[in-house]
């Protein structure tokens, strides 16, 4: 059960709503913004932050997926590992590939761009003090001086917000076995749930 109230998007700040496009979206697609509707004013920084950082994206939506997923395992969000989005799945995410990252250093079906992003966002989730000039340089080799700006910001975001996410447990609307906390949960060879 999550342990912060999910507030119904009828009490939402009306502009939150309609960034939110609360008529349009289920209640799975409105997520954690259900909590963050809390506080309004950082709702919808945190609303206009991640949507530039969509809007402006420049790495393929495949590798920022494949990056989030890897990093929701080491956070152990249920809900983010539960959920897979259509943007990735229409640039190449399937399960074959999402079963690769259980270790994605000896995976055939990764990029060597995907591989270097993973295990950039794998230290940054677990210890990110051992990301180094090597580390950057290894980047450097696929990414532009932007696209490693941006790789760095949407770690930040999944790793800090998913550990939020994990903390406040909303997993009531997930498959049943993303439910069970009896065991540390994989997003690998799990049904999974699409979001637009």
């Amino acid at each position: 059960m999550t342990r912060i109230q999910k507030l119904d998007p009828s009490e939402w700040d009306a502009e939150l709503r309609e960034m939110n496009r609360v008529d349009e979206a289920t209640e799975l697609e409105l997520g954690l913004m259900r909590i963050f509707a809390h506080k309004p004013t950082a709702a919808k920084g945190l609303a206009a932050f991640g949507g530039a950082l969509k809007m402006g994206r420049e790495l393929p939506e495949r590798l920022v997926e494949l990056v989030r997923l890897r990093i929701a395992f080491h956070n152990q969000c249920r809900s983010c590992m539960a959920i897979r989005y259509t943007d990735a799945l229409e640039d190449g995410v399937t399960e074959d590939l999402v079963c690769s990252l259980e270790k994605p250093a000896e995976a055939d079906n990764l990029t060597a761009a995907e591989k270097v992003a993973i295990e950039y966002g794998e230290k940054f989730a677990t210890n990110h003090l051992s990301i180094d000039d090597a580390m950057y340089d290894r980047l450097r080799e696929h990414f532009s001086e932007a696209q490693i700006v941006e790789l760095g910001m949407t770690v930040a975001f999944f790793v800090g917000f998913g550990r939020l996410a994990a903390t406040w447990d909303m997993t009531e609307e997930l498959p049943e076995r993303f439910q069970d906390h009896s065991h540390t949960m994989t997003p690998w060879n799990e049904e999974s749930i699409i979001v637009r």
